[in-house]
């Protein structure tokens, strides 16, 4: 599952405010500076210090993040920069930019040009 199918995933399937916020998160990060390891800190730091009420929400939410991250943000150093688009949704942003936009996309994935 990639960034915005885990963002989905979360928005659709759980009823808990925080965690569709939380979806708002891996969303807007895709349109910002941060880079992946950023994304990491964010959302383990968002999860470990918001109140989701039901803690089987909790845990599911918890394991589909971590599953993301293993597999994305773990493996991230192995992988092409194709790869690393598609695991973070930014194919379609890394198409229409140029230049100095692509250098901000390439530092989001931890990449080089």
């Amino acid at each position: 599952m990639n960034l915005a199918e885990l963002a989905t995933h979360l928005s659709g399937s759980f009823t808990d405010p925080v965690i569709h916020r939380l979806a708002a998160v891996l969303r807007a990060w895709k349109a910002d500076t941060s880079t992946a390891q950023d994304l990491r800190e964010t959302v383990e730091r968002y999860l470990g210090n918001k109140w989701i009420a039901r803690d089987d929400e909790h845990r599911k939410a918890y394991d589909a993040w971590s599953s993301f991250r293993d597999s994305a943000i773990g493996g991230i150093r192995g992988m092409t920069i194709n790869e690393r688009l598609y695991w973070f949704g930014l194919v379609d942003r890394f198409d229409a930019s140029a230049g100095p936009q692509k250098l901000i996309i390439y530092r989001k994935l931890h990449a080089e040009p």
